[in-house]
């Protein structure tokens, strides 16, 4: 693997997973039946911006460790 290629793999998996269920959240909301509209439409639109959050952090984590700040707390 590339030099930081082993520090990739758990931010990764992670996010995948987090991503996975929030949408599963989204997908259970929108099949129940009998909800309001206002109600579903707020328990689709917290798990997308949640989701986009978390590519951010994503985004942000991979740029780190590219750069060579894996440890964060060093600075502190």
């Amino acid at each position: 693997m590339k030099k930081h290629g082993k520090k990739m793999i758990a931010p990764v998996i992670v996010t995948l997973v987090i991503l996975a269920y929030f949408a599963g959240i989204i997908a259970a909301f929108t099949l129940i039946p009998g909800i309001p509209a206002a109600v579903k439409a707020l328990m689709i639109l917290v798990p997308l911006s949640l989701a986009g959050t978390m590519i951010g952090v994503f985004i942000s984590r991979m740029k780190e460790i590219r750069s060579g700040e894996e440890d964060d707390l060093s600075k502190y």
